[in-house]
């Protein structure tokens, strides 16, 4: 137990408890944030003289060089490490004065903002790394046929740069739903103390301002109460994981010799302890675990929070520790999913039965369009005719304008007289593609369309991102450069 507790209200408490119960070990993330807002609080308390500014230097000049934490496991948590330090430090009473007007339940929340600040920014630059490198990919696969499936069957020819792009999409909603969670947790708790304010004369603007948030949380319970903005963040992060599982559950699949869509580096797979011709996703897998883990985090914290009395309970440190891991997973499965990305290659086998078969909705168009076949009939027609190719295992390349003519017939009892040619170009995958050239189709023309604005799109994401960082970087300089001034100033 903290000596700064010790023979108050509570006597004393077995260190087996304390331990217990400490978070000290999960703190140490928070520790930079626990000095930057002891500092700002500290010059708040000056300015506004609530304490002298010989108390308010020697605090400041006791808080440099904290950032080295030398480890006790029966301290309760960080905040009581510093302020014993700072005490430890100080001459005469002045360390006392730390923690006038603020509590544990406002600083923590204020500290575990200020760090998810700086993880949301980087889960946003390495989801931006991961689609330039889609990007770059794409570009290079514009012409590149493979089969898209539905149900896991074929279903129709696309191009592997408009299946990239479909990721690029999917992840660029996340960072958009990344910017919302910032500007939702950059707003400042602190000065609501344990749940009330205080009756001391604080200044609660300054302190965010010192501590670069863009306002202040005003209703103090709601201050210390809430964690709304770790649920809203996991939850991103769990849509997050479950695009990322979702690309590495189509590469273990795609790379299989039954789908042979794609081909994954050996740097990336490893080989069976027994059989010597495996070659085995191992990555692709861990990845997809350590995403249910994401995920699962998710759940945890919200039936951590889900029956808690309003104001703070200390079941709120269980929480944070989920959180920060979620980060951590994500931001190493997309870096390796980056580098996975540009080695891969795609397996383009025009030849392939299921590649031809899968363009069969362009036979139905031509029979609607230019025969006047009505859609529902054509539908069945074509349907009809695929049933007999594959049971009598015929190369959908195969398929003359007489099959069609006698299943037309049995099936719908018209007669139709189709060309070769338009038989032909009906199974011709390379037509099929450049046909859709629909806004968001395949076809390469409207695919390099969207890689350039998915470019710009990008830049612009960049730039924010930068703009987010520098103001943060800025806010701790510039409180650093005023600790400094204040402490010579009063030398």
């Amino acid at each position: 137990m903290s000596l700064l507790f010790k023979g108050g209200r509570i006597k004393s408490t077995k260190k087996d408890i304390v331990r217990f119960i400490s978070s000290m070990e999960d703190d140490v993330k928070l520790l930079k944030h626990v000095i930057d807002i002891n500092r700002a609080h500290t010059i708040m308390l000056m300015k506004q003289g609530i304490i002298s500014n010989q108390d308010c230097v020697e605090i400041l000049k006791a808080l440099k060089n904290l950032d080295k934490l030398k480890k006790n496991r029966y301290l309760e948590d960080i905040h009581v490490y510093v302020e014993e330090a700072v005490i430890k430090r100080t001459k005469g009473q002045s360390g006392e004065n730390l923690h006038i007007a603020k509590s544990r339940n406002d600083q923590v929340a204020t500290a575990i903002r200020m760090e998810l600040r700086e993880e949301i920014i980087n889960l946003m630059k390495a989801i931006i790394d991961f689609q330039a490198e889609l990007l770059s990919k794409a570009e290079k696969h514009v012409q590149t046929i493979i089969c898209g499936y539905t149900h896991l069957r074929p279903a129709q020819p696309t191009t592997f740069a408009h299946y990239l792009l479909y990721h690029f999409d999917a992840f660029q909603r996340h960072v958009k739903r990344l910017f919302e969670c910032y500007n939702r947790v950059n707003i400042c708790p602190m000065g609501a103390a344990a749940l009330a304010t205080t009756s001391f004369p604080i200044n609660r603007e300054m302190v965010a301002e010192l501590l670069g948030f863009a306002d202040v949380l005003e209703n103090s319970i709601d201050s210390v109460s809430s964690r709304d903005f770790v649920m809203e963040t996991l939850a991103t992060l769990a849509m997050v994981a479950i695009d990322i599982s979702r690309l590495a559950e189509d590469l273990i699949i795609w790379s299989t010799p039954e789908f042979n869509l794609i081909e994954i580096p050996d740097e990336f797979c490893s080989t069976s302890s027994i059989m010597p011709q495996k070659k085995n996703p191992d990555v692709l897998e861990v990845i997809r675990a350590r995403m249910s883990h994401v995920i699962g985090n998710f759940m945890t914290c919200a039936l951590i929070l889900k029956s808690l009395p309003s104001s703070y309970n200390l079941d709120f440190q269980e929480a944070t520790p989920k959180l920060w891991e979620s980060c951590v997973k994500v931001k190493e499965a997309l870096s390796i999913l980056s580098k996975l990305t540009v080695s891969c290659q795609p397996v383009q086998d025009l030849e392939n039965p299921n590649l031809a078969s899968s363009t069969f909705t362009e036979l139905v168009r031509i029979l609607f369009q230019k025969y006047n076949v009505p859609f529902r009939t054509a539908h069945k027609i074509v349907g009809s005719l695929a049933g007999k190719i594959v049971e009598k295992k015929i190369n959908p390349k195969n398929v003359t304008a007489e099959m069609l003519r006698k299943v037309a017939e049995e099936v719908s009892g018209i007669s139709l007289t189709v060309t070769e040619d338009d038989v032909k170009a009906s199974v011709d995958v390379a037509n099929f593609v450049n046909m859709h050239n629909v806004r968001g189709g395949p076809a390469p023309m409207e695919v390099m369309r969207m890689i350039n604005s998915r470019r710009k799109m990008l830049a612009e994401t960049s730039r924010q991102v930068a703009e987010m960082e520098t103001n943060m970087r800025n806010a701790v300089k510039n409180l650093y450069d005023l600790v400094e001034r204040l402490i010579e100033h009063q030398q």
